[in-house]
């Protein structure tokens, strides 16, 4: 079946995260549009799931692989693997976070603010890196296809966040590596984005009665009158990995619901 602009066959993604949330669907976008795909996540029994999903959805081809990437070591090793299963990597999508604990920045232990850069920011850097690596490597051996990094940014690069000050800073921090890259890379037709989420229904609301309750308690002072939900990005994800992004780099795209131009 025809794909049309946004086709994304024989394109291979990497998606850290990819087997819930905003990076499940962005995955299911490049998904549905042909894509290969490669999740990199912890837990085998969801990626089992979402890997299925995925299939069912039209993806070429998807494994998962157990991959956490707090340690430069393991993306590199992840990547090695990609490689020998796929042979390229055309899109990466750096979406592993963590979540803030803590409430104000004199309840937050110091070993925390290092572990949770370790993932949020030291692992998203790493990622695109080493993802760009890959892409620099196949342009100059003449594939001139270029490439697509893409990180999960967040409304705390326009707001302050009270007490989440170790979320809201690899934030910007990745958002402001994501610039460098763009501009860097540029030359060699190498894109670099941000996605930036407004409120996003995910398993880190909570589920059942207390994500209904965070829905409806929001909902309100959003212009759209709605949360979103991880399928909101598989436009996103389907457009950033396919070649009708290709003159498009250094950007932060929000998706929230207008959260950000109210009056």
């Amino acid at each position: 079946m025809a794909k049309g602009l946004f086709d994304c066959t024989g394109k291979v993604t990497v998606v850290t995260g990819g087997n819930g949330g905003i990076g499940f669907g962005f995955a299911m976008g490049v998904a549905k549009m042909g894509g290969d795909v490669a999740i990199w996540a912890r837990n085998a029994e969801k990626s089992a799931k979402a890997k299925a999903e995925l299939e069912a959805a039209g993806a070429g081809k998807v494994i998962a692989y157990q991959v956490d990437v707090s340690q430069e070591a393991n993306i590199v090793e992840g990547y090695k693997q990609v490689m020998a299963d796929f042979g390229r990597v055309d899109c990466v999508f750096a979406n592993s976070g963590a979540s803030p604990r803590y409430n104000s920045v004199f309840e937050m232990p110091t070993e925390h603010w290092h572990e949770f850069q370790n993932t949020a920011l030291h692992g998203a850097f790493f990622t695109l890196r080493e993802g760009a690596r890959l892409m620099k490597e196949r342009v100059e051996a003449g594939d001139e296809s270029g490439g697509s990094l893409v990180a999960c940014g967040s409304l705390s690069l326009f707001q302050g966040l009270p007490g989440k000050m170790e979320y809201a800073s690899s934030k910007a921090a990745i958002a402001a590596a994501v610039r460098c890259l763009a501009i860097e890379l540029a030359p060699l037709g190498i894109r670099a984005n941000v996605v930036a989420p407004g409120l996003i229904m995910t398993p880190m609301m909570g589920d059942g009665a207390r994500a209904d309750a965070v829905a409806a308690h929001f909902a309100p002072t959003i212009p759209m009158k709605r949360t979103g939900y991880p399928a909101d990005f598989e436009g996103i994800g389907a457009y950033l990995c396919s070649d009708a992004s290709s003159f498009m780099t250094g950007e932060t795209v929000t998706i929230d619901g207008g959260y950000m131009v109210r009056p």
